[in-house]
């Protein structure tokens, strides 16, 4: 589909992932931003709630009131659980509106997984296999032909990233693989201290969901498309910083493999795409080049031991994690230049 605008609604467009959809979409040439809709601060302007914001947009309102006939795009940046209700109301009856979905909503595509993953049921399961999982540089050539786009989650962009071109190439051992992730609080909400009640909590990093991360279903699922075999553990943590994810992926390589090799191969895997740079073998990264960009930085580091690496993978939670992941698969649905709205 080419079109040379689009009119765009972006609802939850006060939490902290939809502050940045609002400020990055607002800087995009081919979008127009219709309607902002929120629950609460309603008839006030967008930039009361972020200073970056200049472009002199419509005031907050509820989602009742957008006019849907005049839409192309719904944004949803809404709490799990949400979303497949405005989407299940929508879908049939505006056939040529489409949805990318910010939540877990449409994420997990077994019903059952995701009703004991999220702890409620669905309320659009039909709708599910209407959906598509979208990793923007492993779905592009595949988004067109699906209306409801399921943004991933940010550890599982992070993950998967660098693991996926090396399984697909059968260069790395499917078991004991160890992730261990670090994210600013960003990631929980604009409610973390409710949910992270820590001591100290500006000055400490904390090693949380030892066993039951939501995001752990997501990654079993993208990794059982390659294989049923692979096990990974997986641990988060939060650090004292507001943005971004640093993940260490600690994994065997196959025998005769070189670390060398790895790096070529993540390389040519990701020739044609704009957002992921690999760096040179034992590269020290860290989030700091990747705030507030939609990029992800990959380096490849030989360990002490001759055939495990440590694979490090570095971005902004709330952009390539959420925001500018969601515009990056916008860009690519609606055939728009990938980096608009993203440079």
């Amino acid at each position: 589909m080419t079109k040379n605008s689009i009119n765009i609604v972006i609802a939850g467009a006060t939490g902290y992932v939809g502050l940045d959809l609002v400020y990055l979409l607002s800087k995009h040439p081919n979008v127009k931003i219709k309607y902002l809709c929120a629950q609460k601060n309603i008839g006030k302007k967008i930039n009361k709630f972020d200073k970056r914001i200049k472009k002199n947009l419509p005031s907050i309102s509820k989602i009742q009131s957008v006019d849907w006939k005049k839409i192309d795009l719904l944004f949803l940046s809404l709490p799990n659980g949400e979303a497949q209700k405005v989407i299940n109301k929508l879908y049939y009856k505006y056939e040529n509106l489409k949805f990318i979905d910010l939540s877990a909503d449409f994420r997990i595509e077994n019903e059952i997984k995701y009703n004991k993953t999220y702890n409620k049921k669905h309320k659009a399961k039909k709708l599910i296999k209407k959906s598509i999982y979208a990793i923007s540089e492993l779905t592009k050539k595949r988004l067109h032909k699906f209306r409801i786009i399921a943004n991933p989650g940010c550890y599982p962009t992070s993950i998967q990233l660098p693991l996926i071109p090396l399984f697909k190439k059968n260069l790395i051992e499917i078991k004991n693989i160890t992730i261990d992730s670090k994210s600013g609080y960003s990631g929980a909400g604009k409610n973390y201290k409710s949910k992270f009640k820590f001591k100290n909590f500006y000055l400490s990093t904390y090693a949380y969901a030892v066993r039951n991360h939501r995001h752990i279903e997501e990654i079993d699922q993208e990794f059982r498309k390659i294989s049923k075999n692979i096990i990974f553990t997986f641990n988060p943590h939060l650090i004292p910083s507001f943005r971004g994810i640093l993940s260490s992926i600690y994994i065997n390589k196959k025998k005769g493999v070189s670390t060398n090799k790895i790096i070529k191969t993540l390389k040519l895997f990701y020739k044609s795409d704009y957002f992921i740079k690999i760096y040179k073998q034992n590269s020290q990264i860290g989030t700091g080049n990747v705030i507030n960009t939609n990029n992800c930085d990959i380096s490849v580091c030989q360990t002490r031991i001759k055939d495990k690496i440590v694979i490090f993978s570095a971005i902004d939670n709330l952009v390539k994690g959420a925001a500018g992941q969601a515009i990056q698969n916008m860009n690519n649905l609606f055939n728009f230049n990938v980096s608009l709205g993203l440079k």
